[in-house]
């Protein structure tokens, strides 16, 4: 794995990047009453610092050192191009949104936060965001999905640079062998996994972990079925557990697996214990360090032939809070235009394997990494997991992270879900 940053914030001249998965932590969901206080307090006070008039800041989750890195060059190349000097603040991805509020309730916001886009719609509910379109972000190149990832209500408040969806990794090599093709089912994805699973070889590995790691991985499965995320205790939704519990009955999982985030599956799928897996490109740099793995990439097995693949659309976007100085707003939406610019997007995503949210970058990209041109293809049909509920997903992401726990070590899953149902109207 990557090098990382030990201090909780770091500034020089770079940019932000949160990598679901890599960093094991654990994602902190504000209570929705503590976000509005604090966050109109900020907005109406307006900025209470005294800053520089040409240094701007961006916060952002860049503490792994290649993500770090590759912000710094784009945050410099963007701050020559304006005229500016463009610092970054990083911290881990799960205290973006708690620092972003301490730092809203002593009225010292950054220009730019880089908030995970399942989190953006809490800071937005509560009127601490300024829509882009206002500050002159254009929209015309971006695909009407990934405008609604980075959309609140019908107004644009995040510029995504990059998306990601999951799919199916696999062991060419320990498939061959084993004489197996590429699962596209999940009857197929079940048996291929038992006939793979031998010694401390595990079929597939998977997170379900208590976090929205595991949350974001059941998405796949919930959605492919026909389920749905306001009615967490119905058949289908209860069908994608069930199928879960079925691989750990069958030994095909690990039952590490209620522990692991998706890093810890990587490092798994790399120490050969497993065959497969469900992750992210984000992986792709740590899986190519070892020139010995032969991996590919498929969509995540469906339910039957010819069901869509339906994945979460994952990643940050980049937005500027309402800190009531509208000169800085400006320019700083200016910064996000330049970061998020078809150029930028795509030397971004050939660094990070990611794929550009613009469409003519990501065509561009397809050509270049064709070894993970079927993942471009999941991105185009992949959801964003606050499309229906805006900031009430986090109440959804916390009940369905007790239900995995409960369902995958005894309870059955139409009792943990039904729970979850109840914990995600209330609330509690």
């Amino acid at each position: 794995m990557s090098k990382r940053f030990t201090s909780l914030a770091l500034t020089a001249h770079p940019p932000a990047a949160t990598r679901r998965g890599r960093g094991r932590s654990r994602r902190v969901v504000a209570p929705f009453t503590a976000v509005s206080v604090l966050v109109a307090g900020a907005a109406l006070a307006g900025c209470g610092q005294q800053r520089d008039a040409d240094v701007y800041t961006v916060m952002n989750s860049s503490t792994d050192e290649s993500y770090h890195r590759w912000d710094a060059e784009a945050m410099a190349r963007c701050g020559k191009e304006l005229g500016v000097t463009i610092e970054q603040q990083s911290v881990p991805a799960a205290q973006v949104m708690t620092k972003a509020l301490r730092m809203a309730s002593s009225k010292s916001l950054p220009d730019i936060v880089q908030f995970d886009a399942s989190e953006m719609p809490t800071f937005a509910d509560a009127g601490g965001l300024v829509d882009l379109r206002t500050l002159g972000l254009s929209t015309d190149e971006t695909p009407d999905g990934i405008v609604d990832f980075g959309s609140y209500e019908g107004t644009y408040y995040g510029a995504a640079r990059s998306v990601n969806t999951l799919a199916l990794f696999y062991n060419k090599d320990v498939l061959d062998k084993a004489g197996i093709e590429v699962p596209t089912t999940w009857a197929e994805l079940r048996e291929s996994a038992k006939k793979l699973t031998q010694g401390k070889q595990y079929g597939l590995a998977l997170s379900a972990g208590g976090a929205e790691d595991g949350v974001f991985q059941f998405t796949p499965f919930m959605w492919s079925n026909g389920g749905d995320e306001t009615d967490l205790d119905g058949p289908k939704v209860v069908e994608a557990l069930d199928y879960w519990k079925g691989l750990l009955k069958d030994g095909s999982l690990s039952k590490s697996t209620v522990n692991w985030t998706q890093a810890d599956v990587n490092d798994q799928f790399m120490a050969g214990n497993a065959a497969m897996m469900i992750n992210g490109p984000w992986q792709v740099e740590t899986l190519n360090s070892d020139t010995s793995l032969h991996w590919g990439i498929a969509p995540i097995p469906v339910p039957a032939a010819g069901d869509d693949s339906v994945g979460p659309l994952g990643g940050a976007v980049l937005t500027v809070p309402n800190t009531g100085d509208e000169a800085r707003e400006r320019t700083a939406g200016k910064i996000v235009a330049c970061l998020a610019s078809e150029k930028e997007q795509l030397t971004y995503a050939l660094n990070s394997w990611m794929v550009p949210a613009n469409a003519k970058a990501a065509a561009v990209w397809r050509e270049k990494v064709p070894e993970l041109d079927s993942l471009a293809d999941q991105v185009a049909v992949a959801r964003s997991r606050t499309a229906k509920l805006g900031a009430g997903w986090s109440s959804v992401s916390l009940a369905l992270q007790s239900a995995f726990q409960s369902a995958l070590t005894g309870q059955s899953s139409e009792t943990a879900l039904k729970r979850a149902q109840q914990r995600a109207t209330s609330g509690n």
